[in-house]
């Protein structure tokens, strides 16, 4: 199993939020949802990505990009212009005018779809990701605050299917374009990390590495193992003192400390996602107990399992 494939099956949408935008020029929008993680193209026309307090990011016609952090963003046609918005996103089923003005049906021309006209040269797609878990996090803490990739790569190939499947409105739509995100997704990444100029996160650039890698692997595959420095050395096939140096070399971190970290945020999101007890956890992320499991996670991230387990309830 590669990292990202790892991380990706923990990173799954349930219900993504698509929308298109039809406008005229000049033209603007508003994102103030704070979605972790918000995929945009335009289908026709280009624009810019402008997060606040950072640079505008260019976007041609058919580009995939990933805007990341939460942090609030608009995106223009021009950078040059101060253009009101066309409408300010700030939430699912919440959509307002500049002056504050809840918009509603009278823009809708269709399934998802909103705007001024049918044939206007710009149209906006995009769809927030709601990510949730420790895992997940670890996957979006590794990237830029805004990814983009060209319409040449495989990501282009899903977009006409994305947007004759929003066109829609028949049974099980949604999981369709939860999966189709998904897709989206995994794929924009995996494009991007191939990419010369990505700053790809180290634990990317760990997993191909001939010796770190191997250790990697056995730590996602069998984090219940009672890993060592020295097992893990094992099975990079190298001596324990070259494995820990080159392991916190490319991570930034000891080689416990990682499996420690990776162990927790394994429990934490099966806390959260399941109803397994807390005891059942402990065995399967390597803790002998849940007394164990309680100690390191209170040690580490400030709560007890249980209250965990209520936060993420509630929310």
């Amino acid at each position: 199993m590669d990292i990202l494939a790892n991380l990706m099956n923990e990173v799954r949408s349930s219900g993504a939020l698509f929308g298109r935008t039809l406008m005229e020029t000049p033209w603007a929008v508003r994102f103030a949802d704070g979605a972790p993680l918000t995929l945009v193209t335009m289908l026709r026309g280009g624009g810019w990505i402008v997060p606040d307090g950072a640079a505008p990011v260019r976007l041609a016609a058919r580009d995939m990009a990933l805007v990341v952090g939460g942090g609030h963003f608009s995106m223009t046609d021009d950078i040059s212009v101060n253009t009101p918005p066309y409408y300010v996103m700030h939430g699912p089923d919440h959509c307002t005018t500049a002056d504050g003005q809840v918009m509603g049906a009278e823009v809708m021309l269709g399934t998802r779809t909103c705007g001024e006209s049918r044939d206007s040269p710009n149209v906006l797609l995009t769809a927030t990701y709601q990510v949730k878990g420790r895992i997940s996090e670890r996957l979006l803490n590794g990237l830029p605050p805004v990814v983009v990739v060209p319409c040449d790569d495989e990501p282009c190939a899903l977009l006409d299917v994305t947007t004759a499947e929003i066109e829609r409105d028949d049974p099980g739509q949604q999981a369709v374009l939860d999966r189709l995100l998904d897709l989206l997704l995994l794929s924009t990444l995996r494009e991007w990390f191939a990419r010369p100029e990505a700053s790809a996160p180290p634990w990317y650039r760990a997993w191909g590495d001939p010796v770190v890698g191997m250790a990697l692997r056995a730590i996602h595959e069998e984090p219940a193992k009672p890993w060592t420095v020295a097992s893990l050395a094992a099975e990079a096939g190298v001596s324990r003192a070259t494995f820990a140096r080159r392991f916190a070399d490319l991570l930034g971190e000891p080689p416990m400390a990682y499996l420690t970290n990776w162990r927790l945020s394994v429990a934490a999101d099966l806390l959260q996602h399941t109803d397994a007890t807390i005891e059942s956890i402990a065995r399967q992320v390597g803790y002998s107990s849940a007394y164990a499991l309680s100690g390191a996670f209170k040690r580490y991230l400030g709560t007890r399992p249980s209250e965990h387990r209520a936060l993420a309830t509630a929310a």
